[in-house]
């Protein structure tokens, strides 16, 4: 595997760490936090494909978006468009005055998350955790 694929996954793997965690905190919890990290989770899996299959891309925060560049590489992962279109409203919403998350979106965005980023690791080779 190419080393900055697994430097993506890494990163990837951080913000599920931290979205997991932050959804279980019984003082202050940060429902927008879950919510974000859940986002950029999904898009530094997308990103570690696409530098995988040595495919260029551009800054985005917008799965969608990374989803339409892997298409002609990896096809199959269309059926994730609508999972992908929720959870990029969080890469922006959440994290400025004007919205917040409660504790159902955010226990909806980490659902998101952990269905794709299944998706994503199959994709990959990587064994479940």
């Amino acid at each position: 595997m190419n080393p900055l694929t697994t430097e993506w996954i890494s990163k990837a793997e951080a913000d599920f760490a931290t979205a997991s965690r932050e959804i279980r905190a019984r003082i202050c919890p940060n429902y927008d936090a879950v919510c974000f990290h859940c986002q950029q989770c999904v898009e530094k899996y997308l990103k570690a494909l696409l530098q995988e299959a040595d495919v260029p891309f551009d800054r985005t925060h917008n799965l969608v978006v990374l989803l339409d560049v892997l298409r002609p590489v990896h096809s199959d992962l269309a059926l994730l468009r609508p999972e992908l279109h929720a959870l990029s409203t969080y890469a922006i919403h959440v994290r400025y005055p004007g919205e917040s998350a409660d504790v159902d979106t955010a226990r909806h965005a980490l659902r998101l998350c952990r269905a794709v980023r299944k998706v994503l690791r199959a994709e990959l080779g990587l064994v479940q955790p």
